[in-house]
This record gives structure tokens, sequence and C-alpha cells, in this order.
């Protein structure tokens, strides 16, 4: 069993070997102060037993912080053209539940999740929880750009698909750009036509890229126009059928 805490002149025991193994291995990241680390993997239903007084609720709030922060300053980066109602509504998708859970799944982590077992507890919640307090526990024990690296060159990379969470959930002009962004080709939205009809708009707007014409696309707002050229040029290159 575990202790609360831990000295670093002692020798490390079998859980706690295996703890640091784990979290090594799942987060590509070493931990110092395991403390943190169990916390973060016990849940509430443990509480008062045992002689554990704690559980993961103050860690898991302080993970879905940070890992807002950290997928906020990734889509900003990653889409610089788009307003914030945009980003709101993409991270929403990136951070949502349904993702959460399926990394925790992929991660193993209810094969180290302290809970009691004699009570019916949803799994999944409580796996997505647990990633959420361990990204807390990273950042206290590690800092900001410890979570970060975790985060994007990690997590991001070998438990889930960004690119495909992103393709499946958002709409055929940020696909088309992610598509692109893949590739590193040039994406130019072109206005073709911009006019006002018996007062009401009309435009027609042209892809372009790597400077070379793909679809059009109409409609009664520029962004329903780039809507519609996207898709036709998705269409295009195969992306979509």
């Amino acid at each position: 069993m575990f202790k609360r805490f831990f000295k670093k002149e002692e020798p490390r025991s079998k859980d706690e070997l295996e703890l640091i193994s784990f979290v090594l291995k799942k987060f590509a990241y070493r931990p110092q102060n395991l403390s943190y680390f169990l916390e973060a993997l016990t849940h509430r239903s443990l509480s008062n037993q045992d002689d554990i007084s704690y559980s993961n609720e103050r860690l898991e709030y302080l993970g879905d912080a940070i890992l807002d922060a950290v997928i906020a300053e990734l889509l900003y980066l990653r889409f610089p053209n788009e307003d914030e109602g945009y980003l709101t509504k993409i991270k929403s998708k990136v951070v949502s539940r349904k993702t959460l859970s399926e990394i925790a799944e992929a991660l193993d982590l209810k094969s180290m999740i302290r809970y009691h077992k004699g009570r019916t507890i949803n799994i999944s919640t409580l796996e997505g929880n647990a990633f959420e307090a361990l990204i807390g526990a990273i950042y206290l024990d590690g800092g900001f750009d410890a979570v970060k690296k975790t985060i994007n060159h990690h997590i991001f990379r070998k438990y889930a698909d960004l690119n495909k969470i992103l393709e499946e959930e958002i709409d055929f002009k940020s696909r088309l750009f992610i598509w692109c962004q893949k590739s590193r080709l040039q994406l130019e939205f072109v206005v073709l036509k911009e006019e006002n009809i018996q007062g009401n708009w009309q435009y027609e707007i042209e892809v372009y890229i790597n400077e070379k014409s793909y679809g059009r696309g109409m409609g009664n707002s520029k962004k329903g126009a780039e809507q519609a050229a996207s898709k036709e040029t998705l269409i295009l290159v195969g992306e979509i059928d």
C-alpha cells in the first residue's frame, strides 16, 4: 500500500516504482513528488477509509484548468484567423468528456486508479477525471512547461489523433485548413463577387492552394461562401465524397 508522502532518501517500494514506471511510460514524465500522483489516482469513494483522508477532486479541478489553457494556446496558434467564438467551440470538442474518456481508456488508467470496488461507479467517468487529476499532478510537480510538453508532444500524438478529432467535429473550412497544414500547403480564400441585391448580400469565393484555383462557393455571408468553397475543394482533393 502506498504511503501519503515519500522521502527521497528512503528506498523505493515495489508500488512506488510501479507508479513511477506507469507515469513515465504513459505520460513521458518522471515524477518527483509521488504524493501528487497517488492523490490523482485516488477516488473519493476511498476517502476516510484505510486512513485515507484525500481524493483526486482538487487535482481534477486544477488539471481541468491547465488542460484548458494548453489546448487554448494550441488552437490559438493553429487557427490564427479565427475569432474567439470559433476557438471556444473547437476547444470544447477537444476537451470534451468523450475525448478525455477515450484518452484515459487508451492510457489504461483504470488499472492504476484506487476506488471502492463495492460501489457502482461509472468507470469511464472515473478514468476521465483521473486523467485531468494527473495533468494537475504533473503541473504541480514539474510546472506549466512540463505539462504542456506532455500534452502536446506525447498525449495527443500517442493516445489521441488531434487532427482526426478536429476533422470529425468541425466544419469544412477548418477541415481544409488542417489538410493544407498537414501537407504544408498555402491556403487562400479570394472574394470573386460581393454584391447587395435588393438588400440581400451575395458572396462568391474561390479557394486557392499554392496559388492554384480549386473550389468555388456562394452564400449570403462570407463564412457561408467559404464553407461552400471549402466543401467543393475537399471533394476535388478526395478528402470527402
